[in-house]
Parts: structure tokens; C-alpha cells; sequence
């Protein structure tokens, strides 16, 4: 039996009317909605592992991952997870317990988190290159039962194993990523060590656990990525999984969702929209992407696991960002879908082989994690003019995004804009005094969110929650603005706003600036305190190779472009900017790297 979940362009649940803007049909964000698509869906009540489930079904044979000389198929990536959930229950795992994974990118990764679900535990990803305090700090946080890691990390895990709960751990290597299976020797690491690959070999599959209720049970606890002070652990359900990856599934794909035998998977909204000279031109079942972005992170996890599992694509994951490799094979491969973070596109349009690559078959091209710069948006249009180059905004409490321009040929994409909100999603934008009260188009101010999924707060932490959770609507501590059309525009992290001599200055206009400097390659400014005024534009900067420029000559180009209370004041050059896994840049240690740079004594 199957049933097709989706809502008329007319009808809408009433939680999504505002006295503001008046019914949904008539938000400013609806004149460019996506062809074809309608403004609402209607989301299944149906856990995570639904989305693994149904493709198993549709796809079977159709290979999901490659890894090195690895395939796996649909088929085993499902079978794979169920014997991983008989093996955790089997160790005494289920309901509320926490599993967490401690390692890169490889198929063990996507057994052990359909695995983890499948059981009716709770998956917690965990950077596997976090320094021991906080590896330590994030275990001890969520109380996890288990972690699943890699052999590379392990004496890391090691290190810290006393200081925590953990009941066991499982490790994976590099010979049980695909046949012929070697398990790893878990023994000489501790008597509480198991091989993930011999668990699972030795297990027949089994049920999932039949007793999630996804309206209420956790799926995630996924910790924000600390790029301005200690991270939290966000709590995210089953449905507001669920509801995210539909929501950007169906935006890129022009599908809606159905359910067959209790399995997720997508059809056609209208098939004459779909296909290579369609309105959306990747049709489900036909996608190729070469995957670097860690499955650690609310993007990955969501966006390049969950997404490209429920839309049927071939994923070739690779656990390192090689710009020469990830060319070769995108050109071998005849890639689709190109992704990631803002330092992922300066990284190719950069490296010196693109020119010379046949990259014809590419149709998408999406990025996130951080603003992309108007300057590399308008080098990929250039460069890949058969592509839609799609930015979007996000963050680990809204599941993975919020907000992102139309994926479709025709949609209207705005250059320095991350697009409209997405199905059932709300946006508004408030004064930074925090009064709630939407301000005009074109107003700077803080972005709040309010849609379905939002998360259900901070993990042990009711004040930090209630601070940020405000009558229904996520305050995300991002400034920015709405224009006339409903298009969104980032101008900075609140965190990251400076202020001179009692002004406002937000880094990012002078970053966009810097980048369309030719001699520059990657910019990150932050506010230098400085007693007499406060805080001044201090920008790190790195030098396209080759090219000269002095501190005086950048200044000179960002100062004569903005108000004088803006200009840049300090300029130093370094061989790259910091950032997290995930693309973020890490202005934190910026700051603390000029704060020592400043203290007595220093010269």
C-alpha cells in the first residue's frame, strides 16, 4: 500500500498564518516559490531509519557508497545496519541509551548510524579530531553507553576512556570497509574493545526496534560546533530528522514523500518537471556526488547521508579534502551534484586543473555551513553555466537548514542571498535589543526561525534553551535581513559584530570587499579590542599564489568602499584561516590568537 503525503498550494496548517504578512499564500517569499511544488507537505510520522528502509527497496542493487576499491549497495547498507542493531541490543543497548561515533567518513559510518537508530538508541557524532579535555567534556556530556570509532582515533578514545561512562567500544579500520572483511584486533586496545566489523558479520538481521515514537524520541544529539565558545548538545527527534531531510529533498528534486511498507521515498510532483532538460534536472535515482563533508556535522549528517540516501544517489566519499582528486574523480565519475562549505569552492576554483577538467555533467551545485562570498558565487556561475548554484542557511538546532534559494532551473537565485525559507518554515527578522517584533524588509537585525525542525532544546541545559527558544521561535544569534521578495541575506554572527566608537561594524561586508581583491584568496576579519574605541576591523589575509600586495594596499582598497567608521585598520597575512571540520571559520581562534599576540611582554 502506498501513501503520498503532500498539501495543496491553498491549504495550510493554521500555525503558519501571521497577523504580520496574513496567510501563507501570501508571504513575500511565496512570489518565487519553487515550480511546481506546493507550500506545504505533509511530513510521515515514520522514524530515521525509514529513509534507509525505503531506498533499500527501490534501489536494492544500485551501489549507495564507494570507498577506495569499495561498493556497497543499497541492499547492504540496510542488511548491514540491522545486524548492527541485533549486535548493540544483544550488548543490553536500546531505548534512550547514547551511541556515540567518534570517526571520519567511511561506510562503517552509515551502518553504525542507521544501526544506532534502528535499535532505538540516540546516534551522538563526535569530531573524531577533538583535543582530550573536549572529546572527554562531549562523552561525559550526552552519558554515552558506547562509541563506535576508528582505528586511527583510538588512542585518543584511550586517553579519556577512564574519565567517562562508556560501557564499551567499538572499533572499525580501514580492512572492514568492504570484502575481503579483516576485523580488527579489539583486544590489544582494552578488555572492553570490540571489533565493529566482526560484530556485525556475526549477526543475522533482525527488526528495528518497533517502540519509537518519532513525535517524541531522540534521534540526534548533535553538539553545535563551538566556534564561539563551549558546544551544547542539541536535542532533535525522529520527525524533526524526518522533516528536514523532506524538506530539502523535495526542494531539490520537485518530488513529494510517500511511504511503502513502512520505508520513506520520494515521487514526482509532476513528472513533466523532472529530467536532464527539466526544471529540475537531477531526476531521483540518477545522482553522483563526491562527498567531503563529515557526517559529524548537523550538514553532513542530514544533508549528505540522510539526503543522498533517500534521493538514490551514488555517494563516493572521500575522508580528505584533496582539490586535485576531487577533480580527477569528479570528471572520471561524471558527478552531478557538487557540495560543501565556502572553503571547499575557493579550494577548486583555485587549483590550477579546473580549466582542464570536462565537468559538463555537473547540473548542481550546493553550499552551506557559512555564507558564500559574491565572488565565488559568481566564479561557479561562470564556470559551470548548465549548474544551479544553490547557497542555504542553517544550523545544528534547526536539524540542518532553514532556508535556501530555489533549486529549481527557472527559480530566481540572488547573488550574496541564502534564498527564501523552505516548506513550513517561518522567518523573521527582529530588532538586536531582542524585542520579537518583525522589522520592515531590508532592516538589519537578529534572523529567528520557526518551523518543524526546530530542535527541542539544549541537553541539560533549560536556561541556555529558554534564551534562544522564544513563543515557538528559534533566535539564532545571526544578523541579517529580508528584502522586498523574501530572499534572506547573512550579514554576520551576532558574536561577531564589533563595535567601533559606538558603531556597529559587521566583518563580513569587509570580507566580501576583500574578496574581490585579485590578490586575494581567503580573508577572515574580527574586532581587535583597542581601549580608546572599543574594538577595530583587523583582517587575516592569504595571498593568491604569486601575487603581491601589501597591508597598505588592502586598507586602501576596502576604505575607499565604505563609511568611514567601517575601515579596515590592520591587515596581517598568513598562510591560511582556521576552520572547523565543517567549513566554519573559526574566528574564536582568531581572537585568541591575536588576544596572545597582544599581551605584555609580546613583542
Amino acid at each position: 500500500m502506498v501513501r503520498v503525503f503532500g498539501r495543496s498550494l491553498s491549504k495550510v496548517p493554521p500555525e503558519f498564518e501571521s497577523k504580520r504578512w496574513g496567510k501563507v499564500d501570501k508571504r513575500l517569499w511565496h512570489r518565487h516559490w519553487p515550480k511546481g511544488l506546493p507550500l506545504s507537505i505533509a511530513y510521515p510520522e515514520v522514524p530515521v531509519w525509514a529513509v534507509i528502509k525505503g531506498s533499500a527497496a527501490r534501489f536494492g542493487n544500485k551501489t549507495a557508497l564507494v570507498y577506495g576499491p569499495h561498493r556497497h549497495t543499497y541492499r547492504e547498507l540496510y542488511e548491514n545496519s540491522l545486524r548492527f542493531a541485533v549486535a548493540l541490543r544483544k550488548k543490553g543497548i536500546g531505548k534512550g541509551d547514547v551511541v556515540a561515533v567518534h570517526m571520519h567518513n567511511t561506510p562503517q559510518y552509515a551502518v553504525a548510524y542507521y544501526g544506532i537508530l534502528m535499535s532505538g538508541a540516540i546516534f551522538s557524532p563526535v569530531n573524531p579530531l577533538l583535543p582530550p579535555d573536549d572529546l572527554a567534556y562531549q562523552l561525559n556530556d550526552c552519558g554515552a553507553a558506547a562509541v563506535v570509532t576508528h582505528e586511527r582515533f583510538a588512542s585518543a578514545l584511550q586517553s579519556v576512556e577512564s574519565l567517562t561512562p562508556l560501557r564499551f567500544v567499538m572499533v572499525t579500520g580501514e580492512e572492514e570497509a568492504g570484502p575481503p572483511y579483516r576485523p580488527v584486533n579489539a583486544e590489544a586496545l582494552g578488555n572492553k574493545w570490540y571489533s565493529f566489523g566482526r560484530l556485525v558479520l556475526d549477526e543475522t538481521p533482525g527488526p528495528p526496534a518497533a517502540a519509537v515514537d518519532p513525535l517524541e524520541d531522540l534521534a540526534h544529539l548533535a553538539y553545535t560546533g563551538g566556534t564561539t565558545g563551549r558546544s551544547k548538545g542539541v536535542m532533535l527527534t525522529h520527525y524533526n530528522v524526518v522533516v528536514n531531510t523532506l524538506q530539502f529533498a523535495c526542494w531539490g528534486t520537485g518530488c513529494l514523500p510517500a511511504v511503502e511498507d513502512g520505508g520513506l521515498v520520494l515521487r514526482p510532483a509532476d513528472p513533466s518537471l523532472i529530467g536532464p532538460s527539466a526544471e529540475y534536472r537531477v531526476p531521483v535515482g540518477k545522482g553522483v556526488l563526491i562527498n567531503i563533508t563529515p557526517w559529524f556535522h548537523a550538514m553532513g549528517t542530514v544533508g549528505y547521508l540522510n539526503h543522498p540516501v533517500l534521493t538514490g544517489a551514488e555517494m563516493i566519499l572521500h575522508s580528505r579534502f584533496d582539490p586535485g582528486l576531487y577533480l580527477e574523480e569528479a570528471e572520471r565519475r561524471r558527478v552531478t551534484t557538487i557540495g560543501g562549505a565556502p572553503p571547499v569552492f575557493v579550494a577548486l576554483l583555485r587549483h590550477p586543473d579546473l580549466p582542464r577538467r570536462d565537468l559538463r555533467s555537473v547540473r548542481q551545485i550546493s553550499s552551506g555551513a557559512a555564507p558564500l562570498p559574491g565572488e565565488i558565487f559568481r566564479a561557479l556561475t561562470e564556470f559551470f553555466p548548465e549548474a544551479t548554484v544553490v547557497e542555504g542557511y542553517g544550523m545544528t538546532e534547526l536539524a540542518m537548514g532553514a532556508i535556501s534559494n530555489p533549486a529549481g532551473r527557472s527559480g530566481l537565485r540572488k547573488a550574496g542571498s541564502v534564498g527564501i525559507p523552505v516548506f513550513d518554515t517561518e522567518c523573521k527578522i527582529v530588532s538586536l535589543d531582542g524585542c520579537g517584533d518583525p522589522l520592515p524588509p531590508k532592516a538589519v537585525g537578529e534572523i529567528c526561525i520557526r518551523g518543524p525542525q526546530v530542535m527541542r532544546g539544549y541537553f541539560n541545559q533549560p536556561e541556555e534553551t529558554a534564551s534562544v527558544l522564544k513563543d515557538g521561535w528559534m533566535y539564532t544569534g545571526d544578523i541579517g535581513m529580508m528584502d522586498e521578495d523574501g530572499y534572506v541575506y547573512i550579514v554576520d554572527r551576532k558574536k561577531d559584530m564589533l563595535i567601533y566608537k559606538g558603531y556597529n561594524v559587521y566583518p563580513r561586508e569587509l570580507e566580501e570587499i576583500l574578496f574581490r581583491h585579485p590578490s586575494v584568496a581567503n580573508a577572515a576579519v574580527i574586532g581587535k579590542p583597542v581601549q580608546e574605541v572599543g574594538e577595530i576591523p583587523k583582517a587575516f589575509v592569504v595571498l593568491k599564489a604569486g601575487e603581491r600586495a601589501t597591508a597598505e594596499d588592502l586598507m586602501n582598497f576596502v576604505n575607499e568602499r565604505v563609511a568611514p567608521y567601517k575601515k579596515l585598520r590592520e591587515v596581517a597575512f598568513v598562510d591560511e584561516i582556521p576552520v572547523s571540520a565543517a567549513g566554519k571559520v573559526l574566528k574564536r581562534v582568531l581572537r585568541e590568537r591575536e588576544i596572545r599576540n597582544s599581551a605584555p611582554g609580546r613583542s
